[in-house]
């Protein structure tokens, strides 16, 4: 370890890695250039958003047989988001790099030595690729600004720094392509991880991340919107943007201040079976309702999707269909999928079922990403009994869910009293039900009618009052669901 002098404040400022070139004093956030035996102040690095994440520096763990520490950070943000690169040292002296996005993490190291060829426009999100002497699957190509740091980094970053970066995916495994400082990338490679898994320690606990998320200057827990001023609650720190309910003005959080992204055009109010703002316990961990969106496909199908945050298991969605309720996760161990109509997640099998096109067609709350009215993906859905596999295609990036049927009555055990409150039922009940047989029963016997109406008309009102009679009293009652 080495220490040297802050040349702003004169504070002490630790060199835990002898390969690091730069640290941010934590005291005046003054960027130290270490630069042979001088040491150089270039400027001060902008403040990192303090978000939901519970890593910091100084949390430690274990890999295999190696403990690390973690000992910096960037903060990166592209059009729709941003995410965490937290710099890790291992006890040998050997660097990683722990990727932290929207509770998503991944473990990689620098492949030194190892190249490719492949240009980064020619990547392209979903399609296979050859590296490393496997095939991987293009998972995101963006570039991303450096927004703020914090401890000490392997190489100088600073205001105007950009990163230009490709993820890839083989199941659990991960690989970056890093274009950053020259046209011949550098090759990161590792997996997906859980801080579980890493035997995490000195991590924030939920009351610091609580209390201490999104306390950037000027940032509050309620916010006025900028463009009606209507008040809008919103999670700081794990959300960058918010859709104002009451305008439906985009509003982004993600900066030092809030700022207006685009007013849209008034929408009718949307009635949804939950509310924002509604708490539930699934798994025994404590979650929030913080953003809804409806969306439709080429056949005019429309659903409902509901994000869940909570501060001990991240993000979770849970989806309203005309076939009723369904819980999706974000994967982290993806299916294999080569482009065909089987996809396979461990020894199951899932057969492609449906190929669409989804669009937004409202939006209010908080999300992890910005989102608009109108946006469009492309959806590959795959079954395997009741389960289902969900691949979702943009422009610059691929992601997979899996997705499962929840019961009404498991719907209000998370929900509690909100759920009676939020009248969550499945849209197929035995009313609707009856009141199909119903319209059978008369067009089944509207030529009788027409003939022979004198008796005809009694046997019709009786049947058509046995069937709808009982379901209409146990929908009185608050029954009646299939």
């Amino acid at each position: 370890m080495q220490t040297v002098s802050c040349p702003s404040c004169g504070a002490n400022v630790q060199f835990r890695s002898h390969a690091s070139v730069m640290a941010v004093c934590e005291y005046c956030k003054s960027t130290v250039l270490k630069d042979a035996d001088t040491v150089k102040d270039m400027g001060r690095m902008s403040d990192v958003l303090d978000d939901y994440s519970p890593i910091q520096v100084g949390t430690s763990g274990r890999y295999g047989s190696q403990g690390f520490t973690v000992i910096g950070r960037i903060q990166l943000r592209y059009d729709n988001g941003l995410w965490n690169e937290w710099h890790v040292l291992f006890d040998d002296g050997n660097p990683g790099w722990l990727s932290d996005a929207s509770g998503q993490y991944t473990l990689t190291f620098d492949k030194a030595g190892a190249a490719t060829q492949i240009a980064f426009d020619d990547i392209h999100a979903a399609s296979l690729y050859s590296i490393l002497g496997e095939n991987w699957i293009a998972t995101d190509v963006r570039s991303a600004a450096c927004t703020g740091g914090q401890g000490e980094l392997p190489f100088r970053v600073g205001e105007g720094w950009t990163a230009k970066v490709a993820d890839f995916r083989r199941g659990n495994k991960f690989l970056t392509l890093d274009y950053s400082e020259s046209g011949a990338p550098k090759i990161y490679a590792g997996e997906a991880v859980t801080l579980d898994q890493l035997k995490c320690q000195f991590l924030r606990d939920e009351d610091t991340i609580r209390d201490s998320a999104g306390k950037i200057r000027g940032r509050v827990e309620r916010l006025g919107c900028p463009s009606c001023g209507s008040n809008v609650a919103f999670v700081p720190g794990a959300t960058t943007q918010i859709v104002c309910p009451s305008c439906r003005a985009e509003v982004d959080v993600s900066a030092r201040t809030a700022v207006v992204l685009e007013t849209a055009t008034r929408m009718k109010a949307v009635k949804t079976s939950i509310e924002l703002g509604a708490k539930a316990t699934i798994n025994g961990a404590s979650c929030e309702v913080i953003g809804v969106m409806r969306r439709r496909d080429e056949d005019d199908f429309a659903w409902t999707e509901y994000l869940l945050y909570s501060p001990r298991s991240g993000f979770l969605w849970l989806v309203e269909t005309d076939e009723g309720w369904f819980r999706a996760d974000v994967l982290d161990d993806w299916p294999e999928w080569n482009r065909g109509d089987t996809a396979k997640l461990g020894a199951q099998a899932y057969r492609k079922e449906s190929d669409y096109t989804a669009t937004v067609d409202f939006a209010a709350g908080a999300f992890n990403w910005r989102v608009h009215a109108g946006d469009t993906v492309r959806v590959i859905e795959f079954t395997q009994g009741k389960k289902s596999l969900a691949a979702e295609l943009s422009a610059n990036e691929l992601t997979w869910s899996q997705s499962a049927p929840v019961p009404s009555d498991q719907m209000r055990a998370w929900f509690g009293i909100a759920a009676k409150e939020a009248k969550l039922k499945p849209k197929t009940s035995l009313l609707s039900v009856a009141k199909f047989f119903v319209i059978a029963i008369l067009v089944l016997n509207a030529i009788p009618l027409l003939l022979e109406f004198g008796k005809t008309w009694e046997y019709v009102l009786f049947a058509c009052a046995a069937v709808y009679g009982p379901a209409w009293a146990l929908n009185l009652m608050g029954g009646g669901e299939s």
